[in-house]
């Protein structure tokens, strides 16, 4: 079962660009959480601090793609030595400002150009398993078990990242976990920078040639609409579990319950690598969509932390085989020239997603409590099979490969 791990694992230069993009890529499950405890600190406001986390995420998902376009003409090297400065610098400046009662629009323009500077470090790391791997014997097979363990990466991101965040805010002080996700930054793509071997080859623009925006490949489209709502899905869950966790008087336990969350995707993302399953990718993605919606409904009766913990782990089944599958769709429909930006494309649909729940899901904790509020996450995930539709004749295609 494990032997397409070992082999992946036996790729020269793998790991030693993996783990530090694992290092790179914890601020991501920090920044937005130890933003809604700074925030929600400082103001009371959950729909403020709700808020502010969808700006955040709506600006990085504007940006992010343009960086993935720069580091496949430039080299990832380059866009890093630029961006991740300027990220942590202003990162700096939004703690400081809101800290010390500069005016909300201040600190707000703060974290905001922070996320405009932060690249999709999870999409470069992608971009170099494709790279390293697309020219191996056998290596196209193991390609999708890279894509795997990348998503494992991500949920072991997911599960570390929330419980330092939350344990820092809580032990030291609600910013303590911003700078402890601007460390992991700096370490992270420091580490990275060192691999130069592993590197793709930048692809320069060439003039003559005719260029079409990602975004116009129908498959890509395919994917990225349903993207956008289950990225309002994940936000949304995550804005209500911290809400619930709360009203319970029982905050310790938000880093736990979302780490449990990711923990059930973890466990998915092990064995969509380990087993290779005779449908295609298309066609996982639309059961899982339609299953994870089934799996969401108990979200609506859950009464404890206990019971919420588990509906979350059993929930997060069908997160990570279909974020894989999303990604193995894409990269398949661009030439190699565009994959790091396509990557980020379909990551700013999840990030869109995630800027769109944060004031609706704040007014109902606000106003109706955070066990009400569970409705959103459940109305978001019909909203994504609804997605599917205006895509059918592509699906249909999609289905078969």
């Amino acid at each position: 079962m494990l032997t397409p791990y070992r082999k992946l694992f036996a790729t020269p230069g793998g790991l030693a660009f993996s783990i530090p993009g694992l290092i790179a890529r914890l601020p991501i499950a920090m920044t937005y959480l130890s933003v809604t405890f700074i925030v929600l600190y400082e103001t009371n406001s959950y729909t403020l601090a709700g808020t502010i986390s969808t700006g955040a995420a709506l600006i990085n998902a504007v940006f992010s793609p343009l960086w993935s376009r720069k580091a496949d003409q430039l080299g990832q090297a380059k866009v890093l030595r630029f961006t991740i400065p300027p990220y942590i610098i202003f990162g700096l400046l939004f703690i400081y400002t809101i800290t010390h009662n500069f005016p909300t629009l201040i600190w707000t323009a703060c974290i905001f150009i922070a996320e405009a500077f932060l690249p999709n470090i999870g999409g470069l790391v992608r971009r170099r398993w494709l790279h390293t791997l697309e020219d191996k014997e056998g290596g196209r097979q193991l390609i999708n078990t890279a894509y795997s363990f990348e998503a494992l990466v991500d949920e072991i991101v997911f599960i570390i990242g929330p419980l330092v965040a939350s344990a820092a805010a809580i032990s030291i002080a609600p910013q303590a976990g911003l700078y402890f996700a601007f460390s992991f930054m700096s370490v992270g793509t420091g580490l990275y920078l060192l691999q130069k071997k592993s590197e793709p080859p930048p692809h320069p623009i060439v003039k003559s040639e005719k260029r079409t925006a990602v975004l116009a490949v129908p498959s890509v489209q395919a994917v990225f609409l349903p993207y956008i709502f289950l990225g309002t899905f994940f936000m949304s869950t995550t804005l209500s579990t911290i809400a619930f966790a709360d009203q319970l008087d029982a905050k310790g336990s938000t880093g736990i319950l979302l780490a449990t969350w990711s923990a059930g995707s973890a466990v998915a993302a092990i064995i969509n690598g380990a087993i290779k399953l005779k449908i295609t990718n298309g066609q996982k993605f639309i059961c899982l969509i339609i299953a994870m919606f089934f799996l969401s409904i108990p979200l609506l009766f859950v009464d404890s932390i206990l019971v919420l913990g588990i509906v979350l782990f059993f929930s997060g089944f069908g997160v990570a085989p279909i974020l894989i599958s999303g990604y193995a769709i894409v990269e398949k429909s661009v030439p190699t020239a565009k994959v790091t930006e396509t990557f980020a494309w379909i990551l700013a649909g999840l990030q869109i997603g995630n800027a769109l729940p944060g004031p609706i899901s704040g007014y109902m904790i606000d106003n109706y409590g955070a066990d009400k509020s569970f409705i959103v996450p459940v109305i978001a995930l019909l909203i994504t099979i609804l997605s599917l539709l205006p895509y059918l004749k592509v699906w249909r295609v999609l289905i078969k490969i």
